[in-house]
């Protein structure tokens, strides 16, 4: 096998290795490029409609054919530099960027970031420089045209989600590092279809086996293309376009600097996997330090203002709900009572906050003593772990059914949300059998209030694993914000109307 010789001077290139095509057999630079200019004509199609509509409605038809100075209310030529700024505004924030394709939260923060600051940066040119300009004009352009590209983003990413579960839009990924790290990288990709990327190959540091020998991990067959010394013939083998690194300590800083040199001239990108998990971005931050680039990982938050803050969106976000289905849990109150006998409302001991106890609450969807059935029921439990799960329970009543399905039965706990017990958005509110068998990691799930929905909620409901629902629930008491919590709220929605998980 050819083994590369890891120095940086060489006489000539070599051969750039063929990429191989996704199923749809285009390469990831292919159907990139053409990701991207379709990207780039819908932005300038939107921010087209938005200035013309804002014109149209500010000053009428008429102004749009006029000629003549801007202190005589001309916007055409203010609407063409709008127009330019604007489109140019988005390419300066790197928004059609291919680091950011599909990627949600990145890609819907560069497109608000870079309008918000060129309207500002318009403003206070209009100021200094007294400039006459509608406020009129830019109220409806800016609102307008911002909410537009969001969809249009929006739109596109469901593109690409739809493309990369059905195979296409991958990113192949040649994994340097042991059999540990490659089975860690393979579940997490495959748990993250949405991101396309996928494991085709490994290269192990220090592999003294037979070339062409495999890695099973799930019924996947992970080629071993040889050591640390093969990534550049691996990359042609495997026709994978991104090298990922776990292996930092092996390599070292001069091994790493070396296939840094060794891969530039390929289509290839180099990652360098920090083996820090389950850490939201806004926590990481690169800084060099003495020439390393370090990466310093922030300390979770659990008090002062931003636990404040979250407090007040609870309770305005719970009153509001209740104010709002206030209807519906009449109609389901009378359902209940009209389908079985006994009380409306269901009150379950729950685990909160440090550790206390509360009395969750939840609309009766089983018969009056379903507690004292679990025991003979247990043979026929489907929950992971300690969780008691059955897709056909025969405790639950007609009317239960239902509301189980859309998650109604769970409305009533805005009112534990009002009483300071519960959040909206939260960690999955534990029963005690579940507490008092809890590891020191997992207790750090008490550290936030439980919520009515969280990450659990939208990530397979009652469908998820025992470890995968304690993950999830980790990250988010590690990595909560109000933009997270927003973008959960929407998420759960979804889950609700299309009963994802519920049973």
């Amino acid at each position: 096998m050819p083994r590369p010789s890891g120095t940086v001077g060489r006489t000539a290139a070599p051969r750039r290795p063929a990429l191989v095509g996704d199923r749809s057999g285009n390469t990831r630079w292919a159907w990139q490029h053409a990701y991207v200019t379709r990207l780039f004509w819908s932005d300038v199609l939107v921010v087209v409609m938005a200035v013309v509509l804002a014109q149209i409605v500010r000053f009428g038809e008429a102004d749009l054919s006029a000629v003549g100075p801007v202190s005589e209310k001309n916007y055409v030529v203010v609407s063409a530099c709008l127009i330019f700024a604007w489109i140019g505004t988005l390419a300066l924030f790197r928004t059609r960027s291919r680091r950011v394709i599909g990627s949600g939260y990145d890609e819907y923060q560069r497109v608000i970031s870079g309008t918000l600051r060129l309207f500002g940066t318009i403003a206070i040119a209009a100021l200094v420089f007294k400039l006459d300009l509608a406020r009129g004009y830019l109220a409806i352009a800016l609102p307008v045209g911002l909410l537009a590209l969001l969809l249009s983003r929006w739109g596109w990413r469901r593109v690409v989600a739809h493309k990369r579960a059905h195979g296409s839009y991958q990113t192949s990924v040649l994994v340097v590092g042991g059999e540990r790290a490659v089975r860690l990288m393979t579940t997490t990709f495959q748990r993250g279809t949405s991101d396309g990327y996928r494991v085709v190959g490994v290269c192990v540091p220090r592999y003294a086996g037979a070339k062409g020998e495999h890695i099973d991990i799930d019924g996947h067959q992970i080629a071993i293309y040889g050591d640390e010394r093969s990534v550049v013939s691996a990359l042609a083998e495997s026709g994978a376009d991104t090298v990922v690194v776990t292996a930092t300590e092996t390599l070292g800083h001069e091994g790493i600097r070396d296939l840094v040199w060794e891969l530039e001239p390929y289509e290839a990108d180099l990652v360098v996997a920090t083996g820090v998990v389950d850490v939201a971005g806004p926590r990481m931050e690169m800084r060099p330090v003495a020439g390393l680039p370090l990466i310093h990982v922030e300390k979770p938050s659990y008090h002062g203002a931003k636990r404040s803050g979250k407090r007040i969106f609870d309770l305005a976000f719970s009153l509001l709900a209740i104010l709002i289905l206030a209807p519906v849990f009449a109609a389901v109150a009378l359902a209940i009572k009209v389908d079985s006998r006994g009380p409306v409302f269901y009150r379950s001991e729950r685990i909160g906050l440090d550790g206390k106890p509360f009395g969750m609450l939840k609309f009766r969807s089983m018969v009056t003593d379903a507690d004292k059935q679990v025991t003979t029921l247990m043979d026929r439990n489907e929950g992971a772990g300690l969780l008691f799960k059955m897709r056909e329970d025969p405790r639950v009543t007609r009317v239960g059914k239902f509301i189980r399905r859309f998650s109604i039965d769970e409305l009533p706990q805005f009112i534990n949300v009002v009483c300071r017990e519960m959040s909206v958005v939260g960690p999955r509110p534990p029963l005690r059998r579940e507490v008092e068998a809890y590891d020191g990691v997992i207790r750090r799930r008490l550290l936030v209030r439980p919520g009515v929905t969280g990450l659990w909620q939208v990530s397979g409901r009652s469908d998820l694993s025992w470890d995968e629902s304690v993950r999830l629930d980790l990250a988010y008491v590690e990595n909560w914000s109000m933009v997270s919590d927003v973008l959960i709220i929407a998420k759960t929605l979804k889950a609700v109307v299309g009963s994802d998980g519920a049973y």
